[in-house]
């Protein structure tokens, strides 16, 4: 158990130095040994890739201490995945899954000591970088990479944990461009979201909401997050954004939001709101979700599609 000074119910979802990092180096057209370091800072050439050119790429997962006592690292090998086709899609280097979850597994066990305690309500994020290091004016891929994972302790990414939020609806920014790197995981689209993300802020909203960047007709994104509707049957298309009328639920899910319910949207542009839950709580579906999830991840229920990674 930690040995740590640390209000572990109140943490909230930020940066918190550890013990180590692991990192492993692409040079010569190949990837290197893993390292294992304890600084925080990365020292890159001024005309790196990763600074000019987005040559940049990011996962984020989490690892769990359990009732049982044991660690469990969810979805792994499905985040080497995601990875390795934003490598694809910006000409950098795969990483080998066996390597990624070899890495993952290795920094989790050194900074084993900031993993939260059970039912604190806190995790483990745990943050994999691939970026270019190599020197480069023109527009070309680098030729040398750094893959870099680094953990942090985490509370909830909303304020108030597993509460309904209200979202408003951005028309006047895009999330992704259709036909452009929307489908990767890389910092720029996240840059793109800073000033829509302060805008609903600013008007007292928690997140902002996207629509298609092509028609501004159907429904995108929840901010930073996924977004599901939930009706009488199970359907995965568009979802023309006049339909959230037809919702008895909704809500944001990903590795940071979790299942985060949604109490309403509103379309400022066109003097509309939605709303989903009258009472502002989350729904018996979207409860029912949440708690499977975190049973999956906690180790509490029956993990059928592999999903866990249990630390020896």
């Amino acid at each position: 158990m930690s040995d740590l000074n640390i209000d572990w119910a109140n943490l909230k979802f930020g940066y918190m130095p550890t013990d180590y990092n692991v990192r492993c180096y692409f040079r010569n057209g190949a990837w290197g040994e893993i390292e294992v370091s304890s600084e925080e800072s990365i020292n890159i050439h001024m005309a790196a890739t990763c600074l000019h050119y987005g040559q940049e790429a990011f996962e984020g997962l989490k690892a769990y201490r359990c009732k049982d006592g044991k660690i469990r690292i969810f979805r792994m090998e499905a985040n080497a995945e995601r990875l390795q086709s934003t490598c694809r899609g910006i000409l950098m280097p795969e990483l080998s899954t066996e390597k990624f979850c070899e890495m993952i597994k290795k920094v989790v066990k050194l900074n084993e000591r900031f993993i939260p305690p059970y039912e604190s309500g806190a995790s483990l994020y745990i943050r994999p970088l691939l970026i270019g290091t190599g020197a480069q004016v023109g527009v070309h891929p680098a030729n040398e990479y750094l893959f870099v994972v680094f953990v942090t302790p985490v509370g909830p990414y909303f304020k108030g944990g597993f509460f309904a939020n209200p979202y408003v609806v951005i028309r006047e920014y895009d999330r992704s461009a259709p036909l452009g790197t929307g489908i990767y995981k890389v910092g720029g689209n996240y840059a793109a979201s800073l000033l829509a993300n302060k805008k609903a802020h600013d008007l007292g909203y928690a997140c902002e909401f996207y629509l298609d960047a092509k028609e501004k007709k159907y429904i995108d994104e929840a901010g930073a997050a996924n977004f599901f509707g939930i009706k009488k049957k199970v359907e995965r298309r568009q979802i023309p954004i006049e339909e959230l009328e037809t919702l008895e639920e909704a809500g944001a899910c990903g590795t940071a939001a979790v299942i985060s319910p949604i109490s309403k949207i509103d379309d400022l542009e066109m003097n509309k709101s939605y709303v989903i839950s009258k009472d502002g709580k989350p729904g018996p579906i979207s409860k029912k979700l949440y708690d499977k999830l975190r049973g999956i991840q906690y180790g509490e229920e029956p993990d059928v599609h592999g999903w866990v990674t249990v630390l020896d």
